[in-house]
């Protein structure tokens, strides 16, 4: 072989890997996108302990399973995978996160689950006639404004405890006296930061929207349920509000002693509220298909109301029902969905069907 034509050779092989290694970086690297698809269908039993309740995991002899989504960073192998398969979704960063940090992203979830279980816990409660205590902790940072001194300082989920040394009993006496102060003054805020450990930061208070002092911050009553028997939950790495109906239904059956799945495979979704509505969430088709892959026969979808406002927004928009009976339609499934608005709702059909 001549030296030309193996230098040829050498090119071209060359050639033909540089872009193999191109391919293979396109299909792999991560993306600015994020690809949402059906998740996990988890028996809310093994997260759930009421101590020294009449109805234990043994008991039931079915169960109520939470149902989640599954969230990835895209590549160009996932985006081709999306656009090849049904209930699969792809969303950009803003999308999905606002103007949040990774981080942040991640608080915000943590302290969604936090706040759902202390609804169901509350809910659960209300229903089966079992006294209990609600404690005010302080207040929880939704957000801090990028004008508010406390930027950087203050984050997602740290719980405010006190302005300038002073405790307050809910969230609308701690802003009555942060409104009470001069725009621009100096203003200490105690808080405990995502560890659980006491702070204090100094700052000024500005002049927010009403034209009145503030500090920056959108905040939201942090409190807990003390109660006899306790209840503990471990829902693991699970993030978000929706399983607030699931874990209420399972609270509330240990409580009672009743087991409200009779044998049956029960899925659902909704967060809960604390007047007992079930409150609507985003992902439902995904939660439908999982369900369906593991096995439910019974799916609990929140029946919420579409508003005057949302139909201008988005005029095809549909309620959580509709859209997961779509969902149900397209997978050609035989599991049973049913529209519920309140846990009682829930409650009703379980003991009655």
């Amino acid at each position: 072989m001549s030296k030309n034509k193996k230098s040829f050779i050498t090119k071209r092989w060359g050639i033909v890997s540089v872009v193999g290694i191109l391919i293979l970086l396109g299909v792999l690297l991560p993306l600015p996108y994020y690809v949402e698809m059906p998740g996990t269908t988890e028996n809310v039993v093994e997260m759930i302990k009421v101590d020294q309740a009449p109805l234990s995991k043994k008991s039931e002899k079915g169960s109520l399973n939470l149902t989640t989504v599954s969230m990835m960073r895209a590549t160009g192998a996932s985006l081709i995978y999306a656009a090849l398969t049904d209930f699969t979704d792809v969303y950009s960063k803003e999308d999905m996160m606002g103007n949040q940090s990774d981080a942040d992203y991640t608080r915000m979830n943590a302290f969604y689950m936090a706040s759902a279980q202390n609804a169901a816990i509350y809910e659960a409660f209300k229903l089966a006639g079992k006294p209990f205590d609600l404690e005010y902790k302080g207040v929880y940072v939704l957000d801090v404004m990028k004008e508010s001194t406390f930027k950087d300082v203050l984050h997602i989920a740290d719980t405010v405890t006190g302005v300038n040394g002073q405790s307050f009993k809910s969230s609308e006496e701690l802003m009555t006296y942060i409104k009470s102060q001069k725009i621009g003054a100096k203003i200490s805020v105690q808080y405990l930061d995502e560890s659980g450990a006491s702070k204090s930061a100094d700052g000024k208070t500005i002049k927010i929207s009403d034209g009145k002092a503030g500090i920056g911050i959108t905040l939201v009553d942090h409190t807990a349920i003390k109660s006899r028997p306790e209840v503990t939950i471990d829902a693991g790495s699970i993030g978000g509000p929706s399983a607030g109906m699931m874990f209420t239904l399972e609270i509330y059956a240990q409580l009672t002693g009743q087991d409200l799945t009779r044998g049956r495979e029960i899925a659902g979704t909704g967060t809960i509220e604390k007047d007992g509505k079930i409150g609507r969430i985003g992902g439902i088709d995904k939660k439908i298909a999982t369900a369906s892959r593991n096995g439910a026969k019974i799916f609990l979808a929140p029946d919420d109301e579409i508003t005057k406002e949302m139909k201008k927004a988005e005029p095809d928009v549909k309620s959580n029902y509709q859209e997961a009976l779509a969902a149900a339609k397209k997978l050609n499934t035989k599991m049973k969905i049913v529209p519920v608005k309140t846990v009682q709702d829930a409650i009703n059909y379980l003991e009655k069907s």
